[in-house]
């Protein structure tokens, strides 16, 4: 059987003439899809500040309407990335300018420990959606090589999770304490989550983005056309916020909780934080 494209680029050492980042293609459902997951996350986000500071109390830990939406969001986030990973070896790209995003959001994941910790210093956030993300990125961009193993192992890494928790609850249990302290919860596999105000651990969120790689593969090899499609003038404005995404998500929480603490301000009553 003939290599796919997609594999014939990723096995080659080097192409000959790196693209430049301006001559690179756009491709905006992908971009839309990340735009529509970055409006979605913002007004998670304003909910959850709302109820922060006291003004619209809500289980955001316990109540599955919070829950499941933010399993969503962070769903499309991952699967997205792997998607982008999948078009820029199609495209090209090679390690060094992956290094180079690949630094940006490893320091903007310390950014957001510094200042979660700020806010709340007993659920910090020391790995959430970038931490997660940064890591997972170096695996994904490592396996990109394994073609249609990517979906089963995708759903291997989507099991785990289960799996380790049936074993720390029973037969394995006296490991539970080393598998949820701080030094391996990071795996995800783990008893009980930590207390903590976002946890994106490895495992299940790897499969999610082994899956977007793959199903990025699928549409370069079977249906290019599909990722090329021209979007309605409505939707555009959700392509140009996918391609500013870490922008986006770096300043929208401090704009909303600025927000916020500016109306309690005006009202007198001030915000709780």
């Amino acid at each position: 059987m003939a290599p796919s494209p997609f594999h014939a680029r990723f096995v080659t050492s080097k192409p000959s003439a790196p693209p430049e980042a301006s001559a690179l293609a756009r491709f905006g459902t992908v971009d839309a899809l990340r735009g529509s997951a970055m409006v979605w996350m913002t007004v998670f986000h304003f909910c959850f500040d709302l109820s922060h500071f006291g003004y619209w109390p809500q289980d955001f830990r316990g109540d599955p309407f919070w829950t499941v939406q933010r399993t969503a969001i962070v769903s499309m986030f991952l699967f997205c990335a792997g998607l982008g990973q999948a078009l820029a070896i199609d495209q090209g790209l090679g390690w060094a300018r992956f290094g180079r995003r690949w630094v940006q959001i490893a320091a903007c994941a310390l950014l957001v420990s510094a200042g979660s910790y700020l806010m709340f210093p007993r659920s910090f956030i020391y790995f959430g959606v970038l931490h997660g993300m940064a890591l997972m990125l170096l695996l994904t961009r490592v396996s990109a090589g394994w073609g249609r193993w990517l979906w089963p192992a995708g759903a291997v890494a989507l099991c785990l999770p289960w799996v380790a928790q049936w074993a720390l609850t029973g037969p394995m249990a006296e490991l539970a304490p080393h598998f949820n302290g701080w030094a391996l919860n990071w795996l995800g596999l783990v008893s009980r989550k930590p207390f903590t105000e976002d946890y994106v651990p490895i495992l299940p969120w790897l499969g999610v983005m082994w899956w977007g790689m793959a199903g990025g593969r699928w549409l370069l090899d079977r249906h290019p056309q599909w990722l090329r499609i021209s979007l309605p003038s409505g939707l555009r404005g959700l392509a140009v916020l996918g391609r500013w995404s870490l922008s986006y998500y770096m300043l929208h929480q401090p704009v909303l909780i600025g927000l916020l603490l500016a109306v309690g301000w005006w009202s007198g009553g001030g915000a709780r934080p």
